[in-house]
């Protein structure tokens, strides 16, 4: 990006100078991991704890040994949790596999098929969680009122989904993102629903201030290709948006001045 038009992701008082925030699920095995998040660009990588060994199990292979807690800002998220309690325990687990670690993605899943956030449920962990200092970026549905109430409580991330979880339709309700984005004092992330590029593109043109995503790279027939892919995506859609795009109208405009023409 630009250095007139760069300005930091802020989150939790820590500066990342890259908005791509991605997940390590889906690769076909840790190199590919490493390589595609190294491809990607991304200083914050999630990791789901209940699903992922960063420690938990000596005998199989660690995590951490692709993406090293001292390159990259490791943000444990409670993937798979269909409970409050479940994800307070899970974060619990995670602080002490990462050594004091409280900066948490949490999410609470109402069901198995549409994996649509529990709104109560996740609203009852983040107060939890939060009177016991963790840090988190919450994972909600796309309703704006939601998106304040989580910040209201504290949290220092919300990250409304774009569609459902690896779906990849893409940013199915604009007009609500925009809605959350405009009234947030702290920072906003799509999370889930990203496809493609153009997805991550139109995201950060709403204002998001960041995207993060997983199966849009690790299920892509090229995922090293596609993270970089996505990484110019977010660099492009944030100097778009940056810049302010030309106002919409109905019928042509000359691209050239009609003023002064010599014929």
């Amino acid at each position: 990006m630009s250095e007139h038009h760069y300005t930091p992701l802020t989150i939790a008082g820590k500066n990342y100078s890259s908005r791509l925030l991605v997940g390590t699920g889906k690769y076909k095995d840790l190199e590919e991991t490493g390589l595609a998040i190294a491809a990607s660009g991304a200083q914050i990588v999630t990791v789901a704890i209940r699903r992922t060994n960063i420690g938990q199990d000596a005998n199989q292979p660690n995590l951490l040994d692709v993406i090293s807690p001292d390159k990259y800002t490791i943000l444990p998220n409670t993937a798979g949790c269909y409970t409050a309690e479940d994800a307070v325990r899970t974060c619990r687990l995670a602080r002490e596999l990462l050594d004091g670690h409280t900066l948490v993605k949490l999410e609470v899943l109402g069901d198995e098929k549409t994996l649509y956030p529990d709104i109560p449920a996740t609203l009852e962990a983040a107060q939890v969680l939060i009177k016991e200092d963790f840090q988190v970026m919450v994972y909600t549905n796309d309703d704006p009122i939601m998106a304040k109430r989580f910040e209201e409580l504290g949290c220092v991330a919300v990250m409304p989904l774009a569609a459902p979880i690896g779906s990849g339709l893409g940013i199915r309700n604009p007009f609500n993102i925009v809605t959350i984005v405009e009234n947030a004092n702290v920072p906003i992330l799509v999370d889930a629903g990203v496809g493609t590029a153009s997805d991550a593109a139109i995201a950060m043109e709403l204002g998001c201030d960041g995207v993060l995503m997983n199966t849009a790279i690790a299920a892509a027939k090229q995922p090293i290709l596609m993270a970089s892919a996505m990484k110019k995506a977010i660099e492009a859609g944030r100097e778009a948006y940056k810049a302010g795009r030309m106002p919409r109208k109905r019928y042509a405009t000359a691209s050239s001045p009609l003023d002064g023409q010599f014929v």
